[in-house]
């Protein structure tokens, strides 16, 4: 995968999260793997506590499994996440950070990270979004369980951090295998052809219309 010629670490990972508001909603769970020359090095995967007299809306529940007890119960407090996070970041010269659909995640991340000074951890890595790669390479739908099936993964979306994390890394190295230009979609994430861009611009990334029609690959887009 060329991507390794260009990145001394891949940072994969996954949120779950109380709702799609990264303003008011929260992260639940939080799970990463670290990759460095296609091998798995380390990662995290934490629940995240719910702040008193915050309640689990139990659609989310029934949707990941997650309950308020286990969150309770197994949860760690938002500055620890922020700073496992970051901390697997630490001591990467050429960092890459990719996620299926990240511009929901880095949404989200870059929330977790702010409060705790720890932003400033997005600053030195570039962004990569298998979603954006899959829409180039198959029809709609493209939800991940539909690009775990495409690709005959042994992986589930299981509506939990760490799986879903590791079943991006392994489509990514899939997708690779398929046609190795994922370095071309680095800081390039495809927007809804129709409601445009959801959430906050990330400021090193380039967002452009991703047609419904696999005629060219977006990077060949004007």
């Amino acid at each position: 995968m060329r991507l390794w010629e260009q990145f001394d670490r891949i940072v994969v990972f996954d949120t779950e999260t109380t709702g799609v508001d990264f303003g008011s909603d929260r992260i639940i769970e939080i799970g990463a793997v670290t990759l460095e020359a296609g091998a798995e090095t380390g990662g995290m995967d934490l629940f995240v506590r719910l702040p008193e007299g915050r309640r689990l809306d139990p659609f989310i529940t029934d949707l990941t499994g997650i309950t308020e007890e286990r969150l309770a119960a197994e949860g760690v407090g938002d500055q620890e996440a922020a700073g496992a996070f970051a901390a697997l970041l630490e001591g990467a010269e050429r960092p890459l950070i990719a996620a299926y659909n990240a511009q929901f995640d880095l949404n989200f991340l870059f929330y977790l990270l702010q409060p705790w000074g720890l932003a400033e951890a997005l600053k030195k890595p570039r962004f990569l979004d298998a979603l954006t790669v899959y829409r180039d390479r198959r029809d709609y739908p493209h939800r991940l369980e539909n690009a775990i099936a495409a690709y005959c993964l042994e992986a589930v979306n299981s509506h939990r951090a760490i799986d879903d994390a590791r079943a991006a890394a392994l489509l990514l190295e899939a997708m690779a295998e398929e046609r190795d230009d994922l370095e071309r979609y680095v800081d390039l994430f495809g927007t809804h052809p129709k409601y445009g861009l959801s959430g906050r611009k990330i400021a090193s990334v380039t967002y452009r219309a991703q047609p419904y029609e696999r005629v060219r690959p977006l990077y060949e887009l004007p």
